[in-house]
């Protein structure tokens, strides 16, 4: 899967360092992936959820989420954005992904 991009983590993990490991593992799975489908990300990451037009992977035990728009025809994963569980929690994000 080619990503769309990098940098978005980077930045997020040089602001909460606890998630540089984790996002990192992230982008090395996603990165040599093939995926078709939910089902194919799935295996590679059981908690991932396709939530409307996002794909959101819980990363760091929880810690995390990541929020993804998942073009697999492609073969592209674009980053939204990552946040804190809390951040997710106020639901702000799912303008983006049209849920």
């Amino acid at each position: 899967m080619r990503i769309i991009s990098k940098k978005r983590l980077r930045k997020y993990w040089e602001k909460h360092a606890q998630a540089k490991e984790p996002l990192l593992f992230w982008y090395d799975v996603a990165k040599k992936a093939q995926w078709q489908t939910i089902a194919d990300a799935k295996q590679d990451f059981a908690h991932a959820d396709a939530v409307g037009a996002c794909t959101v992977f819980n990363i760091g035990g929880n810690s995390f989420r990541l929020i993804t728009k998942i073009k697999y025809r492609y073969q592209i994963i674009y980053i939204r954005v990552v946040l804190t569980h809390a951040e997710y929690d106020k639901g702000d994000w799912k303008n983006d992904c049209g849920s």
